[in-house]
């Protein structure tokens, strides 16, 4: 049954280090109830190659070969099929991985017990919990390493136990109980879990209430963002800052906080509901926060009934008997969802939705850019005259006259060849967030609308750098409301146009450095406009020795929290300058930032930054003090090849939790030393060292 734990103890075995170093290809792969084999194989396929194109018009069989012999050519493979349903699936992918001497591994996690055993005749069943069990974890989900209060353990073991014995019935509780220590809050949940385990026959009716009895106790605001997940399709990772973006874009964000930014108010959300169990993370960012996350299948399935019975949003999907389309009530819809596999199919009916203020298009099986033909994409732009959000990233877009009449959009996300942004784009004023992804062989885009004139753009994201225009300079002219932007042309860093956009909180800038930090040139003297910087990648794309840190770096930089520095090939002695910058929690430095064998840290420099990640860097010796990186939390080093030791001295920060070797074998013993003697300290905190590859695998992945 769904929520017994299948697919966390898969992610577990998936994501142990010293599993997937056994294996040359780990790939995972979400199946679900409505799946469609040859989206499996083709997301199978992508793992091996980036030229999809050519693949999309072969049938299963003719895919089960391609992938066969990708896999003859190369190591062992680790293959995990998510929530199985058919045994079809298990046929197709068996030819693709045949057995031979490399040792090939399928693993599937099914609900079905016919197709467990159809693949393998004793497979692991996954217990219910004991009593005792279910109360170990709800106490963990609820108090974290702390005890259950004393007043508290009677009320939670009953709650516990009225569970039956589901990981998931029990987390959901967990995450109404956090935080609460009212023993009358917790009778009142200890009294309500007991109704809804009248039915003891249908077990996946009973975990959809004790969703909907955590539901019922969110704030009235954060109601419509926890269904809101669910228009991203089962089994999808979900980028927190998309989902950001989209919340704010809705209108589902208000600002009753002075002081606090929407971005701000919906982030606070977004761990809310992380932290009442509701969304699961994915991945974290170097500084901790949520980077992807993702709704558990029940909790999907719960999400998506309710915000269809609240007309929250309503999908379009095929009919059961998988003949024409489910097309909801149009008078009614606001939001529409659509699986990007039937999308050409629906925008070829002429759909009228013009009370349609949101279209959210997405593929949890294929990262692939799909083309509609030209009477489609004008038929698009034709369906949906009072749009507002626009998230079609995974079709090839084309601009027409009709697409310039959509004034109302507030949200827009689009893929496509363009070389440049036309002039008209200029002219959409209640635009807030941005996303180009282009294709076009310049390696650059040309904004040519007047984006200084859209006095509500907030984020604006592109793949490639952007080449900006220059404001225009009229008395009554306003500062931008831009916060992100990401990337940006070095060119495009003028002072009139970083003086339009001064709120700038997030920079990245992509291109040729030299002129860019030589002073004469302009270039990074102008960072002066910018008084709210707090996030700033640099990405050299031409290498070049000559580079330097100007002077004006720190003195423009006061507020920098994160710094990205690539290619930049700076000397190492130029490092230790860095800790002029007095508020930098997060410093990542990748792919020659720096260049030279020793890096020698200053006394008294370095203090502040919580996270330090070096990457692809050819340093043999790295020196500190004691009195360095005490704030320091987490370390990172990869592909360090040449670095023999970690510095001793950093066993002596107290606040240091995390280290991460990848690829850095000689510094492993002096790693190990370190992580000895944080467990012998006095006062020794959590401390945890992760090796890649583990030296203690006997056998090595086939390369």
């Amino acid at each position: 049954m769904a929520g017994l734990g299948k697919s966390t103890l898969a992610i577990k075995i998936y994501n142990d280090s010293k599993i997937s170093y056994e294996f040359f290809s780990n790939i995972w792969v979400y199946v679900g109830q409505n799946y469609k084999l040859k989206e499996v194989l083709l997301s199978i396929l992508k793992s091996f190659t980036k030229q999809m194109n050519i693949y999309q018009d072969k049938n299963e069989n003719e895919l089960c070969k391609i992938i066969c012999d990708f896999v003859s050519k190369g190591g062992k493979c680790l293959i995990v099929l998510d929530d199985v349903c058919n045994p079809e699936v298990v046929d197709s992918v068996m030819k693709a991985f045949p057995k031979n001497k490399k040792g090939h591994r399928i693993m599937m996690t099914t609900r079905e017990g016919r197709v467990a055993k159809y693949a393998n005749e004793n497979p692991h069943n996954l217990k219910f919990l004991e009593h005792h069990e279910s109360f170990e974890l709800l106490e963990k989900r609820v108090f974290g390493n702390r005890s259950c209060h004393r007043d508290l353990v009677a009320h939670g073991k009953t709650i516990a136990e009225k569970c039956s014995g589901v990981p998931l019935a029990v987390v959901v509780i967990a995450g109404a109980l956090r935080g609460r220590t009212s023993e009358g809050e917790w009778q009142i949940v200890e009294q309500n879990v007991g109704k809804y385990l009248i039915d003891q026959n249908n077990p996946t009716s009973n975990c959809l209430k004790f969703v909907e009895m955590s539901y019922s106790r969110l704030p009235e605001d954060m109601k419509a963002c926890f269904l809101y997940c669910s228009a991203f399709p089962q089994g999808f990772e979900i980028p927190a800052w998309k989902l950001i973006r989209l919340w704010i874009s809705e209108g589902l964000i208000i600002s009753n906080l002075p002081g606090s930014t929407l971005e701000n108010i919906a982030e606070y959300i977004l761990n809310d509901l992380v932290n009442r169990n509701l969304l699961i993370i994915l991945e974290k960012k170097a500084d901790g926060k949520i980077k992807t996350c993702r709704l558990h299948d029940m909790l999907h399935m719960f999400c998506k009934l309710k915000a269809t019975d609240e007309s929250l949003f309503q999908e379009v999907g095929e009919k059961p008997d998988q003949v024409g389309l489910g097309i909801p009530e149009q008078d009614t819809c606001r939001r529409l969802c659509i699986q990007l596999s039937i999308l050409d199919d629906f925008i070829s009916t002429r759909p009228m939705t013009e009370h349609t203020r949101s279209f959210l298009c997405f593929s949890s099986k294929q990262k692939k850019t799909i083309e509609l033909t030209t009477g489609n994409i004008r038929n698009l732009h034709k369906a949906f005259p009072l749009i507002r959000v626009l998230e079609v990233e995974r079709i090839k877009f084309g601009f027409s006259k009709e697409f310039n009449a959509l004034f109302h959009l507030r949200y827009i996300a689009i893929s496509g060849d363009f070389e440049s942004i036309p002039q008209a784009f200029g002219k959409f004023w209640n635009l807030q967030t941005v996303i180009l992804n282009t294709s076009t062989s310049k390696g650059i885009l040309d904004i040519n609308a007047d984006i200084w004139n859209m006095l509500r753009l907030r984020h604006l994201h592109t793949n490639v750098p952007a080449k900006l225009p220059s404001p225009s300079s009229t008395p009554t002219s306003k500062h931008s409301c831009l916060q992100t932007l990401s990337k940006v042309a070095p060119e495009s860093c003028r002072k009139d146009v970083l003086a339009r956009a001064c709120n700038l909180r997030k920079l990245c800038i992509q291109g040729q450095m030299v002129s860019f930090f030589e002073t004469s040139k302009g270039g990074f003297s102008n960072f002066g406009e910018l008084k709210c910087l707090e996030h700033l990648k640099l990405l050299n794309d031409v290498l070049s020795k000559d580079l330097h840190l100007p002077p004006t770096f720190f003195g423009f930089l006061r507020n920098l929290k994160k710094l990205t520095l690539s290619k930049t090939q700076f000397e190492w002695s130029e490092a230790n300058r860095l800790a002029q910058l007095e508020c930098l929690e997060v410093l990542k430095l990748k792919e020659n930032a720096f260049i030279g064998t020793s890096w020698e840290s200053e006394i008294g420099g370095f203090s502040l930054p919580k996270v330090l990640w070096i990457d692809r860097a050819d340093l043999k010796s790295w020196k500190v003090s004691n009195a360095q990186f005490q704030n320091l939390k987490n370390l990172v080093l990869k592909s360090c090849v040449e670095l023999e030791a970690v510095p001793i001295e950093l066993a002596d920060v107290r606040s240091l939790q995390e280290m991460r070797l990848e690829n850095t074998i000689k510094a492993i013993k002096s790693a190990k030393e370190i992580e000895l003697k944080k467990q012998q300290a006095p006062q020794s905190s959590k401390f945890k060292l992760t090796i890649f590859p583990p030296e203690s695998t006997d056998s090595k992945a086939t390369q």
